[in-house]
């Protein structure tokens, strides 16, 4: 099913992208529909890396416009202010993009910001805000903005639970938000579609700079899977797409490279809450004064994320028992009358923001930027620092941008498509690169993300894919044994001991408030 490395030796290509993650691959999609010859190249599975770990939310930019503190923040640092407009415009365009082209992908909530006495942020702030988001975003679909009196508030589900550890309640706002339900399936797709676009698309790959000679670079190759020589290939432009591996892609050609990238891990923790909640979500600004989210994710809620800086390794980032630990502290700050506890965490999932390196800003820079790496002795090497999930289209639009501003296409444009591709086990599929099975149960299938099957259930699930791949009898086994030991690890030991217990809600009935 793979071709031999060797197979690319030699070849040259308009563009190199280097990573294939949702902004690589939105990039090496862009570039092949204008004409140029894209090589992708990913050095694990496409889609492996921050695409699968992210919170998952298809956001307004509400959160961009919290200055921190004060508002006096941003009157203080105007330039802030710019970047936060600036950041939540493209959120509110790639909200309305992904929900039109892409509905299989995303999913409508009821979204609550409680408002508290004394609080850090007044009813007339969210007011002021939802304002802005208007102006800033097209009109469908509709933010649906509404402040509730405290006493009506509490009739809602989920909203009941809140508590008084940030003061009184004193009203809560309503509105509709998004999610992107499988942001790894929207990566698959661009790497799909780049490919039938004539892209050549290859995961399990890493990919080093060599030399410039003239007008293009010489990148190696090698096939992470087998032992094989290092080839080489020809790129005319190299787009380090690598998110949080960046700087270790430009310092292995230029040691004295300038740092592009700061990392922050979010942690995440999924718990069953009941039946009542499913369709309601919660956003606070918690005990350190940062973005905290309960989410209706297939079922289950999640809560999250952590924001603490990362410097450890980049290729094992999981879910630590203090992670955990601090999850389910905020959690019961929340929502108290959920009394939510360590043995009620179903699974959890954790990622690192490949967020812009300022020495300004100790949490990085929550802009995206696009760095030119000439002055770091990297010419015709481009870098994108802070690509969101959510903005992956129009980041992937920029980078066609400046390759179209450097060399021309070698052949005509093309439409690219959008179209959502995935079907149920126990259809043909194609195997679409899928090398090991978690590669092919949580990033083709997503058959991974059901929690809610037993044991039992879940070989059953896991060999019919295995059928639909024309996975090879012997050795599946050691393929289900290996699975699992990595869904433990990224996931926790909870993710497969299905059934899950449902948190109780408290006494009282509760009232749907449903989308206008």
């Amino acid at each position: 099913m793979r071709a031999p490395i060797t197979s690319l030796q030699g070849k040259t290509y308009d563009v190199v992208v280097i990573g294939g993650g949702i902004n690589g691959s939105s990039a090496a999609q862009h570039l092949a529909a204008a004409g140029y010859t894209v090589l992708l190249v990913d050095k694990g599975d496409f889609a492996s890396g921050s695409t699968s770990r992210s919170s998952r939310l298809l956001h307004c930019g509400l959160r961009y416009l919290a200055p921190g503190r004060s508002l006096m923040d941003f009157v203080r640092h105007p330039k802030r202010l710019a970047i936060a407009l600036r950041m939540a415009r493209l959120a509110m365009q790639a909200r309305a993009e992904l929900v039109e082209t892409s509905p299989a992908r995303t999913r409508a909530m009821n979204f609550a910001f409680p408002i508290y006495k004394g609080g850090l942020y007044r009813g007339w702030h969210l007011d002021a805000a939802f304002a802005v988001l208007k102006r800033l975003g097209p009109a469908n679909p509709p933010l649906d903005y509404r402040r509730v009196s405290a006493e009506r508030a509490k009739e809602l589900p989920l909203i009941r639970w809140l508590g008084d550890h940030y003061g009184s309640l004193e009203a809560v706002a309503l509105f509709r938000e998004y999610q992107m339900d499988w942001p790894e399936r929207l990566c698959i797709d661009n790497v799909m579609d780049a490919e039938r676009l004539g892209a050549t698309v290859r995961n399990y790959t890493s990919a080093r700079l060599l030399t410039r000679t003239g007008e293009a670079w010489t990148v190696g190759l090698s096939d992470m899977l087998v032992d094989s020589e290092e080839v080489t290939v020809t790129g005319k432009i190299v787009l380090n797409m690598g998110g949080i591996w960046i700087d270790q892609i430009n310092r292995e050609a230029a040691p004295a490279a300038s740092r592009r990238i700061l990392g922050t891990k979010g942690a995440h923790i999924v718990v069953k809450l009941p039946e009542e909640c499913r369709d309601y979500g919660l956003a606070i600004i918690n005990s350190k004064n940062e973005p905290f989210y309960c989410v209706p994710w297939r079922g289950y809620h999640y809560f999250g994320p952590t924001e603490t800086l990362y410097e450890g390794d980049l290729d094992d980032i999981h879910t630590t028992p203090e992670d955990i630990g601090w999850l389910v502290r905020e959690a019961n700050l929340m929502l108290p009358g959920a009394g939510i506890k360590a043995s009620d965490v179903v699974f959890t999932w954790s990622g690192v923001r490949p967020l812009t390196y300022d020495p300004m800003m100790p949490f990085g820079k929550r802009s995206r930027d696009i760095h030119d790496l000439a002055a770091d002795g990297l010419p015709g090497v481009f870098a994108m620092t802070m690509g969101s999930v959510m903005n992956h289209r129009s980041g992937g639009r920029d980078m066609a941008r400046i390759v179209a501003g450097r060399i021309p296409a070698s052949g005509p444009a093309r439409p690219s498509s959008y179209a959502s591709h995935d079907s149920a086990p126990g259809t043909s599929r194609p195997r679409e690169h899928a090398v090991t099975l978690y590669d092919a149960a949580f990033r083709r299938a997503g058959v991974g993300w059901e929690a809610g099957l037993a044991p039992e259930a879940q070989r059953a699930v896991l060999h019919q894919l295995m059928d639909d791949l024309s996975w090879e009898d012997s050795g599946r086994d050691d393929e289900i044994a290996s699975f699992l030991a990595q869904a433990h690890h990224l996931h926790g030991p909870g993710w497969s001991a299905a059934p899950h217990t449902t948190i109780a809600a408290p006494k009282g009935e509760a009232e749907g408030l449903a989308l206008s």
